[in-house]
């Protein structure tokens, strides 16, 4: 590959010129104590870290920032470090959805502003990796992401605990009187034992694997645990190698297109990943200008069972997958599905990359010929349309009770989760394991951001009788980590007017999987008469970031991006007088 000239680096334009203006930059950067030589002539990489000591996901990236910029000096770059909003999940509320967009837009715009060459992110929690990339796909200068990597496998009293699944998990075991108080207080101290991402399929890790199977990491980088010496060492060669792809001009452009994103999905449905990266999927798409559909997802979903045997569909964690093989013994298992000719990178193919991958554990990682959950039995990801969704909502079917894919209960309907959570514990509820729960107003407009609301509880009487799953819809989304027949991402959304704002308690609802459908049995006169009948709630927010987020969002279907960001049309590099 052709090696670029200095002159063609875009920092040259703040620091080769002999203006007034470039000798202040050369002056301010020998102000903080470079000398001339340590950054004159050099590449300028940026450093993108969303540390932050609320983010226990992220508690490590400062360390794992001067690692990368060991690399960088290694071979010869200029490292500079940019902190960025960190959007953590479970401390930041109402959800980290709603920040999804502002971090792709700091993202971007720290990339555009500053003279940077090429850049490594650092992330990996939910809605960082998505958001990470699709401000740097826009930016399109060449990047790495550098997963943060999932945390130690967790265990309580000799039983394998996952972060989220087993919170959920015993939650309901505590509140239907199987567990103590005590018990209760001891778990939450042994579950998560150190930094990084959640140790299930979550959407951290289905969101890491997807990217690395795409090519945007290090070869295999999505798999080694947070606290792993070979996780400090990625980080380092993320450093080394991003001053290479700087030279060579190696863009997010020249090594994605369609067939990336179906790698993406490929590794997305072997993992029985989060039904959240449907919506991230999109709009990471629609930044690249590919484009890609639920329908896409559902197709893959149709031939790529589960064979990773990790929770939230299996036994074991993700310590275990990556002792196992990791992402690139899974990916080679799935070859015949991959396009192996797409660019990484690290400047090899996939199927370069993958070709010599070895399975240490076939319990762990599974082939196709004895998968996890069989086609016929689950998918990753169905998409279902319908009356009450005509632009389509998902669910993971893989993660549901058989018995309920095809059902038909009266709905009872919430428009917020205070009174759903005040209500569903009423011991005298007239409710039984076929009723349908509904929440609505927790979209993208509605809530506002899409909060994590969509895994509903189950009231409390009826998790004494033994229940544990029923069926429930919601136009927000479920935590990656959870498990059950919950239908989400409504679309359109109740806040907007969408079918789901008609539905009142009582009327039945028609859930039926294998026809990928979703009904409610109510004429169309009378969703009319209804129609006529709504009107919207009073905005929330008449000022904020929250309320330029309602203004712009799209729906699920579309990814949820803003009108604004979506798109591919050139932005012009900072003048500078």
């Amino acid at each position: 590959m052709t090696k670029r000239e200095l002159s063609e680096l875009r920092s040259q334009r703040w620091f080769a010129s002999d203006d007034m203006r470039a000798f202040a930059h050369r002056q301010r950067t020998q102000q903080m104590g470079m000398r001339r030589e340590e950054f004159m002539g050099r590449p300028v990489i940026g450093i993108i870290n969303t540390w932050s000591e609320m983010s226990p996901c992220h508690a490590h990236l400062r360390d794992r920032a001067e690692a990368v910029k060991r690399g960088v000096w290694q071979m010869g770059g200029y490292p500079v470090e940019l902190p960025a909003i960190s959007v953590g999940e479970v401390m930041v509320k109402p959800t980290t959805m709603l920040y999804r967009n502002f971090l792709a837009m700091e993202c971007e715009e720290l990339l555009r502003c500053h003279p940077i060459d090429g850049a490594v992110l650092l992330g990996g929690c939910d809605k960082s990796t998505p958001a990470l990339l699709m401000g740097a796909f826009s930016m399109d200068i060449p990047v790495i992401f550098c997963p943060a990597g999932p945390m130690s496998n967790g265990q309580w009293r000799g039983v394998k605990t996952g972060a989220g699944t087993h919170t959920k998990k015993y939650w309901d075991e505590l509140r239907a009187g199987n567990i103590t108080r005590e018990d209760w207080v001891d778990l939450e101290s042994r579950m998560t034992r150190s930094p990084g991402t959640c140790n299930t399929i979550g959407t951290a890790s289905t969101m890491t694997s997807i990217v690395d199977a795409m090519g945007m990491t290090l070869s295999g980088a999505s798999s080694i645990p947070a606290v792993d010496s070979g996780h400090t060492r990625m980080a380092s060669a993320c450093g080394s190698r991003i001053v290479e792809m700087v030279w060579e001009d190696l863009k997010p452009s020249n090594i994605l297109n369609r067939d990336s994103f179906l790698n993406g999905l490929v590794a997305y449905m072997a993992l029985g990943g989060s039904t959240n990266a449907a919506v991230h999927l999109i709009a990471m798409a629609k930044r690249v200008g590919v484009a890609l559909t639920l329908d896409d997802m559902a197709a893959m979903a149709g031939k790529v069972p589960v064979v990773a045997n990790v929770f939230p569909s299996g036994e074991y964690l993700m310590e275990d997958f990556y002792f196992a093989g990791g992402i690139n013994a899974l990916l080679r298992k799935l070859s015949r599905h991959l396009n192996l000719d797409r660019p990484t990178v690290n400047g090899r193919t996939l199927g370069e990359n993958i070709a010599s991958a070895d399975c240490w554990n076939d319990e762990v990682i599974r082939g196709e010929d004895n998968p996890v959950v069989p086609l016929e039995r689950g998918k990753t990801l169905e998409v279902l349309r319908g009356n009450l969704a005509p632009n389509g909502a998902v669910m993971k079917s893989s993660a549901a009770n058989p018995k309920f894919l095809k059902h038909v209960g009266p709905a009872i309907v919430f428009d917020d989760p205070r009174t759903m959570n005040r209500t569903l514990d009423d011991p005298d509820l007239d409710i039984t394991e076929d009723t349908v729960i509904v929440l609505r107003n927790a979209g993208p407009v509605g809530a506002p951001g899409m909060p994590e609301w969509g895994n509903l509880p189950i009231p409390k009487k009826l998790l004494k009788q033994g229940v544990r799953d029923m069926v429930r819809i919601c136009d927000g989304r479920m935590s990656g980590t959870h498990y059950g027949t919950c239908i989400l991402h409504v679309s359109p959304e109740a806040a907007i007017g969408g079918p789901l704002a008609l539905l009142r308690t009582g009327d039945l609802i028609d859930l039926d999987v294998a026809a990928a459908t979703i009904d409610m049995r109510v004429s169309e006169e009378e969703l009319a008469r209804r129609r006529a009948e709504w009107k919207p709630s009073a905005p929330i927010y008449e000022r904020s970031f929250a309320a330029l987020y309602q203004r712009h969002v799209s729906q699920a279907h579309e990814g949820c991006d803003f009108d604004f960001l979506t798109g591919t049309q050139a932005v012009p590099e900072p003048p500078i007088y």
